[in-house]
């Protein structure tokens, strides 16, 4: 077995040097022990000393592939370098140790029979394992190696402090050549002289495993016992545990053996689920349930070798005991079994049972009492068994009161030996004819039934008791009342089955004995009960031949009398029957059922009534019409139920199906009507788009249609359908007789044609607005502003400049109505048709015949003026700052056209300078009124007006004075701006 490697022992490998880095450090310590080098000079290379000050400069991603002969290699340098080296005796333990790893990677062969685990041991401790473990066997170059160098490390430092780890290292080198002799010595010397060493625990444990294989049982026990004082967490506690109870065994001491047994169960199985075979326990592995089971054989070993169960009771002293307590006693009776000893394994399930009443593995154990002697042949006892089975768990024992889940588990076998006993005495009955037996099968009969009044069963079982009372009342007439009780038992209380008709008309017949045999003043009494059964048969068998004339009398007397309930439900009997009565009598049936239903204000079953009448009902019926409004009637209460009840879907479909079952019917608009209103309220848009377009097309004189377009909206706004919402609206617009309602309905509709993107359609309907509304004036004013939009998003300029231009004439002839709004709206206009007159300034060039084109330029210029001054005489802020920026503008424009005006081609060089000077100086004041309007809306920062216009304003000062306004800061040149 290749040993788990200790973190303590600090390999190399452990530590993560290098063969290279154990060389350097093989060299390092070498150094130490010489002050000169080869040729006499100072040895300046670092000591161990000046490397513990020097910083150490770690690189990073240059992983070192370790290889342990290099660094066996390293360390043998390093001892042959420095013989006198204070650090040999960790370089040869370290040697000795890679040697040990490297014997590990390549583990020898093992001799014959030498324990290497646990559960090695523990399979050589079982009475089967047979021979002492070789003490001798092939060691392997490294491990002899190692033990060399251990064994002359013990010589050569014989008092060093870490000698426990050498002999702990020995001895697992002599383990792994096979020298099981004299690991055992080691071992033993280890423990000896380092009584408190960190291996006591290995050691002795591996002490304790030779011992026991060689079997010197004493000494292994006191090995394994020095483990046990330790803490529960060694990871040798439990193997310990486990073999000092054999070693134990083995001495014959079972008492003592037990305790360490039991130990051990209670290490592996506290805490854990005890139900079920060892192998389903959750938590346990492989090992872990091998381990159990071989305690368990084990213990029943040393039972049955003691007083058998007499001796479970003592060792059962803790919680965790109770737990696993039916195990102990199951695996007693196993091994009883197995020798064919069927009382003794009996007694030992019967034992537990008796000592542990109310424990929820009680009744499992109980089970295997009466298994057992049904194998063995053991009949009687068997049965007496199953009777002392049902007592402890019936229905009304403690045992049910103290452990239900358990009880439930045990309920199968408790109704299988309750029947089983009821067939037994009912067999020694009919055998024999004997009271007492029909009693006794009664009784289990009767507390099978009480027991187990809903098992599938229950009406066979409960028609055999009825059978067993007929039969008996030839011994005791008294017997036929109560076989007439069970009969209707079964044929009434249980669902229908193949006893049912024949126990219903058994159950008349016992009536009829018992009338023939009463006395005369219970006759009537029993004739009473006689006709109520009767009537019961006929119900619950309507096809059965035999209840037609047993139902015939019961139905004539009921409706005579006219009972409303009782003839309903003697009609339903009626039309229960197999093979049914004629059609006639179906119709009066389901007419009185239907209208008795709807009068109860039970609508589907009045619905389902009225639809069977009708399908019976001729087609040239003259009552099919008064049917039918009766059929959509009974539909419609039930969405007017559903409705007022909360559940709109049920409401809905309940509508719907007005228009389905009954096409005809005069109720039908407002069912679908009210349903599309029901599919609303649950906010289903599509559904309810669709029935209302629907009604629209079905039922167009219908008063309800004024509320359809205003429904639609809705439904169209909510599923955010723009333009059906929008056409919904005008639809409403022009049927609303309230102005005020008609002309909301109508804008909003342009606006959800503008917002769904219909432009042509939001045009066309602010133009109905206007046409039918050109009052208010804001209103009317924002349909033009929005016409004009409209027709720009299009790419229809003219038409935009006309929309303006309309909205620019009557915001002036308006006399009253005016509003902050309609101003805004009228800058807006003037300023948008001062545009085009700007462009046609623009487009004007200042070429030859240079005195025209100025004249034209200069006309041009008095129009756009005009027309951006009209636009700042409305006061909006807004308005007024682009109309002063774009008047700047064409200043500066004009002042720039001057100066890049064609020039005469006659001009001379020196004409053409005084020339330029000319065009400069009449330029300049266009200039200077430029940068004055600029500045006028960079004035305007001061009333805290800062548009993209005053922006603009600024911006063009910068180009124009530069050395005044082209500052970085934006809060200075508004500063300056301001001076």
């Amino acid at each position: 077995m290749r040993r788990p490697r200790s973190s303590r022992f600090g390999f190399a490998r452990r530590i993560g040097l290098s063969g290279c880095a154990l060389a350097a450090l093989a060299a390092g310590l070498a150094g130490c022990s010489h002050t000169r080098s080869a040729q006499g000079e100072p040895d300046n290379a670092p000591t161990l000393k000046t490397l513990s000050s020097r910083p150490v400069d770690v690189q990073s991603g240059q992983a070192v592939p370790r290889s342990d002969e290099k660094t066996i290699a390293a360390y043998r340098e390093f001892l042959n370098s420095a013989p006198r080296a204070p650090q040999r005796s960790e370089a040869m333990r370290r040697i000795a140790d890679l040697e040990m790893d490297a014997s590990d990677d390549a583990p020898p062969p093992r001799a014959a029979g030498a324990p290497v685990s646990a559960a090695a041991a523990a399979a050589a401790a079982t009475p089967a394992a047979a021979g002492a473990p070789a003490t001798g066997g092939k060691a392997t170059a490294e491990s002899r190696g190692a033990i060399a160098l251990y064994l002359d490390l013990l010589k050569n430092y014989p008092n060093d402090p870490g000698n426990d780890r050498v002999l702990y290292q020995l001895a697992r080198a002599y383990e792994q050549g096979g020298a099981i002799d004299d690991s055992l010595k080691t071992l033993g010397r280890l423990v000896q002289q380092y009584p408190a060493t960190p291996y006591r625990d290995e050691a002795q444990f591996r002490r304790g495993e030779m011992l026991f294989a060689t079997k010197e049982y004493a000494k292994a026990e006191q090995a394994y016992a020095t483990v046990l004082q330790s803490d529960k967490t060694t990871p040798y506690y439990e193997r310990s545990l486990y073999m000092h109870g054999w070693s134990i065994f083995k001495q014959g001491r079972l008492d003592d053996a037990l305790n360490s047994f039991f130990g051990v169960l209670d290490l592996k199985l506290a805490g854990r689920s005890n139900d079920g075979p060892i192998e389903s326990i959750p938590g346990l592995t492989r090992a872990d349930r091998e381990l159990v089971e071989d305690t368990f054989r084990v213990t029943g070993l040393c039972l049955e070798n003691l007083q058998g169960a007499e001796s479970i009771p003592p060792y059962m002293n803790s919680d965790v005991r109770h737990e696993y307590e039916p195990r102990v006693y199951d695996q007693l009776a196993q091994l009883y079994l197995k020798q064919d000893r069927i009382k003794d394994a009996a007694d030992a399930y019967g034992a537990f049972v008796k000592r542990n009443p109310l424990h929820a593995q009680a009744p499992i154990l109980q089970a295997r009492v009466i298994e057992i002697y049904q194998k063995g042949g053991f009949g009687s006892l068997a049965l007496e068994g199953k009777k002392e089975y049902v007592a402890r768990y019936g229905a009304q024992s403690e045992f049910r009161r103290a452990n239900p889940a358990a009880w439930d588990k045990a309920q199968p076998l408790v109704k299988s030996n309750l029947a089983e006993l009821a067939r037994h005495y009912h067999a020694l009955a009919q055998k024999g004819h004997r009271n007492e037996d029909y009693q006794e099968a009664a009784r289990w009969y009767r507390a099978y039934l009480d027991s187990f009044p809903n098992d599938p069963t229950a009406p066979e079982t409960n028609f055999l008791l009825a059978e067993l009372l007929f039969e008996g009342a030839t011994v005791d007439q008294a017997r036929y009342a109560e076989a007439a009780t069970e009969y209707e038992k079964v044929a009434y209380k249980y669902p229908r089955g193949a006893h049912s008709a024949d126990a219903g008309y058994s159950a008349l017949l016992a009536y009829a004995e018992l009338e023939r045999r009463s006395a005369p003043g219970a006759v009537r009494g029993v004739q009473l009960a006689s006709v109520e059964s009767a009537k019961r048969f006929g119900a619950a068998f309507k096809d059965d031949p035999r209840s037609a004339p047993v139902l015939t009398h019961a139905a004539e007397q009921l409706y005579a009398q006219h009972i409303p309930d009782q003839a309903s439900a003697l009609a339903q009997q009626v039309l229960a029957l197999n093979p049914p009565p004629a059609a006639a009598q179906r119709r009066v049936a389901w007419t009185v059922v239907a209208h008795s239903a709807f009068e109860a204000g039970d609508y589907a079953r009045a619905e389902r009534g009225y639809g069977e009448v009708l399908a019976l009902a001729p087609a040239n019926d003259a009552a099919r019409g008064d049917l039918i409004e009766r059929l959509a009637a009974s539909i419609y209460k039930q969405g007017e139920q559903a409705r007022a009840a909360g559940n709109p879907r049920e409401a809905a479909s309940h509508f719907a199906r007005v228009g389905t079952a009954a096409p005809t019917a005069s109720i039908r608009p407002n069912a679908q009507f009210d349903a599309a209103a029901s599919l609303i309220a649950l906010k289903d848009w599509d559904a309810a788009a669709r029935t209302l377009e629907d009604f629209r097309q079905r039922f167009p004189n219908s008063p309800l249609q004024a509320d359809v377009s205003n429904k639609l909206a809705v439904v169209y706004l909510e599923k955010q359908q723009w333009a059906p919402a929008a056409s919904e609206l005008e639809r409403m617009a022009a049927e609303k007789k309230d102005p005020k309602l008609a002309r909301d309905a109508q804008w909003q509709a342009g606006e959800l044609y503008e917002k769904g993107g219909a432009k042509p359609q939001a045009a066309a309907a602010y133009e109905r607005y206007l046409r039918q509304y050109p009052e208010p004036l804001e209103t009317a004013e924002e349909a033009r502003f929005r016409l004009a939009r409209l027709a720009r998003d299009q790419g229809d300029h003219a038409r935009e400049l006309q929309w303006m231009n309309e909205l620019l004439q009557a915001e002036q002839r308006a006399t009253g109505g005016r509003t902050e709004r309609t101003r805004f709206l009228g800058a807006s206009a003037a300023l948008a048709l001062a545009e085009p007159v700007y462009d046609e300034f623009h487009r004007i060039a200042l070429v030859e015949p240079l005195q025209r084109q100025l004249k034209l330029k200069k006309a041009k210029m008095e129009d756009v003026l005009k027309a951006y001054g009209a636009a700042s005489q409305y006061g909006v802020a807004e308005i007024t700052t682009a109309a002063t920026y774009k008047t700047a503008e064409v200043y500066h424009e004009f002042g720039r056209a001057i100066l890049d005006s064609e020039r005469p081609r006659s001009l001379g060089k020196a004409e053409l300078e005084q020339y330029n000077v000319l065009l400069e100086e009449q330029a300049f004041p266009f200039e200077e009124k430029a940068i004055e309007l600029h500045e006028l809306n960079a004035h305007r920062t001061a009333d805290g007006i800062y548009d993209k216009s005053v922006r603009d304003s600024f911006a063009a000062l910068r180009q124009l004075r530069p050395v005044r306004y082209g500052k970085s800061e934006l809060g200075e040149v508004v500063v300056d701006a301001i001076r």
